[in-house]
């Protein structure tokens, strides 16, 4: 990592929180922050938008950790949730409605980060997290009896994430739609997100075929594009607009195999 002077990272950290912030005081998460300041400290992403590549943090993360320390006043929403606690029973006539929309997000700090920013109110949407899996067989039915009800999936670039997408897919069951509004390698690479590298390998043939060759070799060579990485204006009003039914979601259970651009991937904006 490159070596920064105390009073550089400090400038560089507050700055960033300003820009995640970004428009009327935002809340978002300590990881958000992290990346958001790596980009301040090294714009890597500045690069012309004609070009599609993925950079790497260059922060140190204990760096980044400690000068996040020296800033107690910075209101950061926090990156490990406590476990949610069991309510037992249903919750009065809760299921008794009809939902039309739910989305189950990969990262728990994310969920929060899109909670504290009401987007499930905004976007009249449940958030979960997999913890929450198998869904809820009541919250299930309460989804079948709305018309065109989507499960939307919110995942990283990752194989883990893919698999999520999958096992949703899999838990939803043949009458419900599910949609994934996950990253992929070429959204990282559109928006010049930084990515991990070094992280657990896979074959490319255990990830799905509707990939193209190129960005199942980007997955399975152990690179992450993790949704902190997107800044978070742009995350929210991306899943806002997915969540209110923008694009398309396919079936839950493709009869034959699809393209992967047929499979409800979100639209990205570009840089």
């Amino acid at each position: 990592m490159i070596p920064l002077p105390e009073r550089l990272l400090d400038r560089a950290l507050r700055r960033a929180a300003e820009r995640c912030a970004r428009p009327g005081q935002l809340a978002f998460t300590g990881r958000q922050l992290y990346y958001e300041t790596d980009r301040t400290l090294f714009p890597l992403h500045h690069g012309p938008h004609r070009l599609r590549y993925t950079t790497r943090p260059l922060l140190d993360a204990g760096r980044f950790a400690a000068a996040l320390a020296r800033h107690p006043e910075l209101d950061v929403l926090p990156d490990e949730l406590p476990p949610s606690p069991h309510r037992p029973g249903p919750e009065g006539d809760l299921y008794d409605y009809a939902f039309p929309r739910l989305l189950v997000c990969q990262d728990p700090a994310i969920a929060g980060m899109l909670r504290a920013n009401r987007l499930h109110l905004e976007g009249a949407c449940p958030i979960l997290t997999p913890e929450r899996l198998p869904l809820d067989g009541r919250l299930l039915a309460a989804m079948e009896r709305a018309e065109g009800a989507v499960v939307h999936v919110l995942h990283d670039a990752s194989p883990a994430g893919l698999a999520l997408f999958l096992r949703v897919r899999e838990h939803a069951g043949p009458r419900l739609r599910v949609r994934t509004a996950g990253l992929l390698p070429r959204h990282a690479a559109a928006l010049h997100l930084a990515a991990l590298g070094g992280q657990p390998r896979c074959r490319a043939e255990e990830l799905p075929a509707e990939l193209p060759a190129a960005e199942r070799a980007w997955l399975a060579g152990g690179r992450v594009a993790e949704l902190a990485a997107v800044r978070p204006a742009r995350l929210l009003r991306t899943v806002l607009r997915t969540v209110r039914g923008g694009g398309f979601a396919p079936p839950a259970r493709p009869a034959a195999p699809t393209r992967a651009r047929d499979t409800g991937f979100l639209t990205w904006p570009t840089p």
